[in-house]
């Protein structure tokens, strides 16, 4: 179901009783479809929108409006699924008005601006909610016609992800054999929990004391609950970390450095 924004009562009230056009664009108007363009559109400043468990955080969303006629209102919102008539996710759920700026140096142009209260617990009850996320942009002009482009630009949302690390023995003589376990989790929305995410790459690095620089040592497969191991040679002291990039669904993770002394 299409969630109407609360903007212009009477020209929105006339228009729910239209025809249902095709998802691309609906209008008010057919003839007005091709006038209302929306561009920039940017979502959490470009950056993937991650979520632990009960992670609160501010979404912003940004976009340019252009009308021949200039834009009396507009709106924009997050929705999730194969298509808004079966969205199962809408951020938020009841969507505001954005707030717009008319460009002095143009007056069919005005930016908008809107932002989203997000709640982990409150949006997120389950995984598949993770991955990419569509924007639904539109506008009224100031001749009551109104147009919405249900996929004007796009979202990351991804699991928050959690890495630890422990290497040993401390001390340990130079040239032996330094065993690093540790464990790679993610948020799991439906638990309410954080559990293992096996067969990822994990990345082993080692930064030398006094250097604020890691190197790379070797990569490692996340096994069964998240588990991680691997083994190398100590040289000097410093200290050890893993380093997950993240997937399309969870986002990436930096383990806190273990220290090691070498004698």
């Amino acid at each position: 179901m299409r969630i109407r924004p609360a903007v212009a009562v009477t020209f929105l009230t006339a228009a729910l009783s239209a025809s249902v056009l095709p998802a691309t664009a609906r209008a008010a108007d057919p003839a007005a479809a091709d006038d209302t363009t929306f561009s920039n559109v940017v979502v959490n400043g470009g950056k993937d929108i991650v979520l632990g468990l009960t992670t609160r955080k501010t979404v912003t969303i940004t976009w340019t409006a252009r009308d021949p006629e200039g834009v009396a209102a507009s709106w924009a919102y997050l929705w999730h699924g194969p298509n808004t008539d079966d969205a199962d996710g809408i951020l938020p759920l009841y969507p505001p008005s954005g707030t717009c700026v008319v460009s002095p140096a143009d007056p069919t142009t005005s930016t908008c601006k809107v932002s989203i209260a997000v709640s982990a617990a409150r949006d997120f009850d389950h995984n598949g909610l993770a991955g990419a996320w569509k924007v639904l942009a539109g506008a009224q002009d100031t001749d009551d016609n109104w147009t919405e482009i249900d996929v004007a630009g796009t979202a990351n949302v991804k699991r928050y992800a959690n890495l630890t690390v422990n290497a040993s023995p401390e001390p340990v003589k130079k040239g032996r054999t330094i065993t690093v376990t540790g464990k790679l989790t993610r948020a799991n929305w439906e638990s309410g929990t954080y559990t293992g995410y096996q067969g990822r790459t994990v990345h082993l690095q080692f930064r030398k004391k006094g250097s604020s620089v890691y190197t790379a040592l070797k990569s490692v497969t996340s096994g069964v609950g998240g588990s991680l191991r691997t083994t190398t040679k100590a040289k000097t002291d410093g200290y050890y970390r893993f380093v997950f990039t993240g997937t399309p669904t969870t986002g990436p993770s930096t383990a806190t450095g273990d220290f090691v002394d070498v004698r």
